[in-house]
């Protein structure tokens, strides 16, 4: 009797959505409350992300009989990472360009500012904001953060996979 493994996709898609749902919930209120700027906050998003990837292959595990390989748990915490950027990139974009088309503007001036405050010539302020310019279109906004999400964690997925794996042993 051979029994079935359950999907590392269904899990992934569905603890993706979920934590994403979270993550969009705390960058609006970020957004709203004009904190979006604050690195520290806005790099809590990440424990967001850290707490999807595990309940994930913790899920995974329990409807696994307990098993998961280092392979799967990189897949599962892999594409609830995928999923999570793209989504809170998708929200981001939808944000700044339809709630609080200023949002962009008004963060641009308070980097413009903490430049000055730092000393740096006209010219190196300029070309900074040059630079970021290039990086509000929606398809940059949107694929930017779902790559960028995806890396980061993958890495949190390589950490959380060796900790979390149970492999099945080979002669059952």
């Amino acid at each position: 009797m051979t029994e079935t493994q359950p999907s590392v996709t269904s899990v992934s898609l569905k603890y993706g959505l979920l934590t994403a749902l979270v993550g969009v919930v705390y960058s609006l209120i970020l957004m709203v409350t004009d904190l979006g700027d604050n690195r520290w906050l806005s790099s809590a998003a990440y424990i967001i992300l850290i707490v999807g990837i595990i309940l994930a292959m913790k899920q995974y595990k329990a409807i696994n009989y307990g098993y998961m390989s280092y392979g799967q748990g990189l897949g599962i915490g892999s594409l609830v990472s995928v999923i999570f950027g793209f989504l809170s990139g998708l929200f981001t974009w939808l944000y700044t360009t339809f709630v609080d088309p200023n949002y962009m503007s008004n963060i641009m001036e308070k980097q413009r500012v903490k430049m000055l405050e730092q000393g740096m010539s006209d010219e190196q302020i300029d070309a900074g904001m040059k630079m970021a310019e290039n990086f509000q279109g929606p398809l940059t906004m949107i694929l930017g953060a779902a790559v960028i999400t995806l890396i980061v964690g993958f890495i949190f997925s390589l950490i959380i996979s060796a900790v979390m794996k149970n492999s099945r042993p080979e002669f059952e």
